[in-house]
């Protein structure tokens, strides 16, 4: 039996097959070294709690043009309410979000509701309205009677020309 010479071009494949994985093994960090049933240690994006939860543009878009960072957007109550919170960078900016002469709005598009900032009797609305500070946390509820916004699901908070599209529900 005699070997038929094999062409260049699978020759050249077949060792960069080869050589491939071992190449990626050198390119790898080793894992973290931790103790018997200790927590292997988290990235530091994972610890801060101020992360951004969006692509680079997003969050470039978001402290830019309303001076904010951190949107998230959570259930609480068992899922009956949901909260809207946001961090300020820039005052001035970020005023019209603590605007209350406009109406805000949580949408989301997959269960078709729009939703609003209730009204409590002795309360009234469950959102932040004092002038906003550089560097505090601010936040609304929204009524999600019915639990038709669930986790998981993109939705959109419109307040007055103030508009955030696709934010995750936690």
């Amino acid at each position: 039996m005699t070997r038929r010479p094999r062409s260049r071009a699978k020759l050249l494949l077949l060792a960069a097959l080869v050589a491939a994985p071992a190449a990626l093994a050198r390119a790898a960090p080793p894992p973290a070294a931790t103790k018997q049933g200790a927590a292997p240690a988290q990235p530091a994006a994972a610890t801060n709690p101020y992360r951004n939860r969006f692509a680079g543009g997003a969050a470039r878009y978001y402290k830019l043009v309303w001076g904010i960072e951190s949107l998230s957007v959570k259930l609480a109550e068992s899922g009956e309410l949901v909260r809207f919170s946001w961090r300020v960078l820039d005052p001035d900016r970020a005023k019209v979000l603590n605007d209350k002469k406009l109406e805000p709005a949580l949408i989301d598009p997959q269960a078709g509701v729009r939703l609003s900032v209730p009204a409590m009797e002795k309360i009234g609305h469950l959102r932040q309205s004092a002038q906003p500070e550089a560097g505090k946390s601010y936040w609304m509820v929204f009524s999600n009677k019915g639990r038709l916004v669930k986790r998981g699901d993109r939705v959109n908070v419109v307040i007055g020309v103030f508009r955030a599209e696709g934010l995750a529900v936690d």
